[in-house]
């Protein structure tokens, strides 16, 4: 799909209603390789690698979460979709928030569901320091130095997103790779960094509008990337929200516990919205 020219490739698969899938930051549509064929029977998916990431088109615009959320709706308007469900995971999932905020104004969008996979959140407080400092003026040549030894650093940083380095499926670490062989992946990441800290605030101010959305909350428990101490404190914005924590998984439970993820995902995606408490 063109965006001023820019390409962003997407895959599509299955039938019934929609469902959008949004991969976190240095990942892409690769993410949802065991999702998507499992979900084909019951929706249909689109996974957008999103423009910067993947091997959709680089180009030098505004990646700020709001920006990023806004070419979502686009993406899914152009698809003429009117209503969707939204699954949005890390920095992924903190689009996909500001997405469904940005449909509760909006005439001919609207998000269904929400689920949110270990999602980005302003309660969660690693990478805050490492996100301000690296979009510093002394701290980005810093670690730009540092990431242009990526491809050394790679599978050290790939294998620690798992509770259990056994569970690392095969062909993992290349497929994450991959990318890197387009220039401007680590530009891309930097874009994003430099606005984390502005994008948190503006999250946390547009939670409350995200009360009344059917939501599924999933979390590894040995999470080392958002911490699933920080669940808990983004749930009060969702009170009727689904809770599932996998026991001694990390960031990535879609690849490390594939079964049971997709399980619980397909159990709340087919199933009625539960009626609403009272008080």
């Amino acid at each position: 799909m063109d965006f001023g020219g820019a390409a962003m490739r997407y895959l599509q698969t299955g039938s019934g209603p929609p469902l959008i899938l949004l991969h976190g930051l240095l990942g892409y549509s690769f993410s949802w390789r065991y999702t998507m064929p499992a979900l084909a029977p019951y929706r249909t998916v689109y996974a957008p690698d999103m423009l910067g990431a993947g091997f959709s088109d680089r180009p030098q615009i505004d990646h700020s979460m709001r920006a990023t959320a806004l070419r979502v709706l686009s993406f899914a308007e152009r698809l003429g979709l009117s209503s969707f469900d939204l699954l949005g995971t890390s920095r992924g999932g903190a689009v996909a928030m500001c997405a469904a905020a940005e449909c509760l104004g909006h005439e001919k969008l609207q998000v269904r569901s929400l689920i949110l996979v270990a999602p980005v959140n302003p309660y969660s407080p690693h990478g805050r320091w490492l996100a301000a400092f690296s979009g510093s003026a002394v701290g980005a040549p810093m670690m730009r130095a540092v990431m242009e030894q990526m491809p050394f650093l790679y599978p050290y940083v790939h294998s620690h997103l798992y509770g259990d380095r056994a569970n690392i499926p095969p062909g993992s670490l290349e497929g994450y790779k991959a990318p890197l062989a387009i220039p401007g992946l680590f530009d891309h990441a930097f874009s994003i960094v430099k606005t984390w800290s502005d994008d948190l605030r503006e999250l946390e101010a547009l939670l409350p509008k995200l009360r009344g959305i059917r939501t599924l909350l999933m979390w590894g428990s040995k999470d080392p990337a958002v911490y699933l101490s920080s669940m808990e404190p983004l749930a009060r914005y969702f009170p009727d929200a689904e809770r599932i924590v996998f026991p001694g998984v990390g960031h990535l439970p879609y690849e490390e516990c594939v079964e049971e993820f997709n399980r619980a995902l397909i159990e709340f995606l087919t199933k009625g919205p539960r009626s609403r408490r009272s008080g």
